[in-house]
């Protein structure tokens, strides 16, 4: 018997890893949207509605999560190092924690996230999770490399415009804020939501680091 095939005997059927990570950053990217409606919202108890909604997609990516975690305990073989696959649960975790923690305190603060810096934000973490969506999705076979690679540098460029905005934010806001509790909320929400941007590129990084190895 030839080594591919005894490999092939070795290899995971039901490739469970890529399928768990493609729900989760399906439920990302999602959230990523519903957090962009949230800020669009003007009405308080609709975006409550809305936060809801994020809350629950929260729950599910937990549970893909917590699936991640149990089948790296049970699978011997698993199709990247047990490491990266570690890295990237956490990673894509991370960035659904903080979507949530951005539409809580939004309510939370009852701030109107009808500001320009909160809009623009909002805009920038869609962006990020659609694209670690996409380059999770072309994980499983990594034929097109060039399309993760895009997915890739698009984060990152999206992390630096998310500081520049973010700087320009809180300028803006201690020049034409009065209120001094305002000023607290709102800038307490502009570092949550650049916080999410960080960890879209930590995710990118750890694809990245993937790709690399093998690719």
């Amino acid at each position: 018997m030839g080594l591919n095939s005894i490999m092939k005997i070795f290899m995971p059927k039901d490739r469970v890893f890529y399928t768990l990570f493609e729900q989760v950053a399906d439920t990302m990217a999602k959230m990523g949207r519903t957090l962009k409606d949230v800020v669009k919202e003007p009405d308080f108890d609709k975006r409550a509605g809305l936060i809801s909604q994020i809350e629950d997609l929260e729950h599910v990516n937990d549970d893909f999560t917590h699936q991640i975690f149990t089948e790296l305990g049970r699978n011997f073989i698993t199709p990247f190092d047990r490491e990266d696959i570690h890295y990237l649960a956490t990673s894509l975790d991370d960035v659904c924690d903080y979507i949530f923690a951005t539409a809580k305190k939004i309510n939370f603060y009852r701030v109107n996230p009808n500001d320009q810096g909160i809009q623009k934000m909002a805009d920038l973490i869609e962006q990020g999770s659609e694209q670690i969506k996409t380059a999770v999705h072309e994980l499983r076979n990594m034929r097109d490399m060039r399309k993760i690679t895009e997915a890739l540098v698009k984060v990152n460029s999206i992390e630096n415009q998310a500081d520049d905005i973010f700087d320009l934010s809180i300028e803006r806001l201690f020049e034409t804020e009065p209120d001094a509790k305002e000023v607290i909320k709102k800038r307490e929400i502009y570092q949550v939501m650049e916080i999410v941007t960080d960890k879209c590129e930590d995710a990118a990084n750890v694809i990245e680091s993937i790709i690399i190895k093998y690719a």
